[in-house]
């Protein structure tokens, strides 16, 4: 190769390098401006006299509360379904998995008309649960339900990905030993599969907690009762720009914990 050659390498190298820095540093100046702006928005005491408001704590507690039921209940239900998708072949195993994965896509707004709908007093299931003075739009239940619904998917795709995962050669081998099925999947699989999971489980409570579209249809919008965080800062914006902005730094915070926290995990799980 003759120095015209090379020069011209080095320097298409170089017009790369610099194209590839000013898009990289463009995009992260677009994402971090608007993040960055909210923490200057108030100053430390302004965000401690903020968050220790009524609106502020009632929309903490009743998000943390909801976030953590509904995950728990994905886990119970979405475990036993992630486990036979990943292990069984059965006819119709597509359709039940786009079902699964259609909450991530839909927009928030059609999945709390489509539970309204379907639950409300009026509702294809509503009208039943009304016999028995069962009523579920606009309390705490549809907040959890609607969180259940959106984030569901979330920690059934992980578990089902992560149950995929496991060498079945382990099971083989337990089974071989004497161990039954639920023995296996307790001491062999579960281990195995523990920190995605745990992955999945994280994801799913960060979605629930940040639950807006469905939970203003379907559940309202009414403190201590069913105002959630995101519900709490879109209507504080109107009365107390600062309660807004210091719910918005919990949630950024925490946002950027949970993501963190689960590359560790998943780094850790693949080293």
């Amino acid at each position: 190769m003759n120095t015209c050659s090379i020069q011209k390498t080095g320097a298409g190298r170089t017009l790369t390098a610099v194209i590839a820095g000013i898009l990289i540093f463009g995009f992260l100046f677009f994402i971090t401006i608007p993040l960055a702006a909210l923490f200057t928005r108030v100053t430390p005491a302004d965000f401690v006299t903020a968050i220790m408001s009524p609106a502020a704590l009632d929309a903490l507690w009743l998000s943390a509360v909801t976030a953590s039921i509904s995950t728990v209940i994905v886990v119970i239900l979405g475990t036993p379904l992630a486990y036979v998708n990943a292990r069984v072949a059965y006819r119709g195993r597509n359709i039940v998995d786009t079902l699964t994965d259609l909450p991530i896509v839909l927009p928030p707004t059609v999945a709390g008309l489509a539970l309204l709908i379907a639950f409300g007093r009026n509702g294809l299931v509503g009208q039943s649960l009304g016999i028995f003075g069962i009523y579920l739009p606009f309390t705490t239940l549809a907040v959890i339900i609607s969180q259940i619904f959106v984030s569901s998917p979330f920690y059934i795709r992980q578990a089902r990905s992560s149950f995929e995962a496991v060498d079945r050669d382990y099971e083989s081998a337990s089974r071989t030993l004497g161990e039954g099925p639920a023995g296996t999947f307790f001491r062999i699989t579960l281990p195995i599969a523990a920190s995605a999971l745990l992955s999945g489980i994280i994801m799913t409570f960060a979605r629930a907690l940040g639950e807006f579209g469905a939970t203003l249809m379907f559940a309202g919008n009414f403190q201590g009762t069913t105002q959630t965080m995101p519900l709490a800062i879109y209507t504080t914006m109107q009365s107390d720009m600062n309660v807004a902005v210091a719910l918005a730094i919990v949630l950024v915070v925490f946002s950027f914990s949970v993501i963190l926290t689960v590359k560790y995990i998943s780094g850790r799980g693949e080293s």
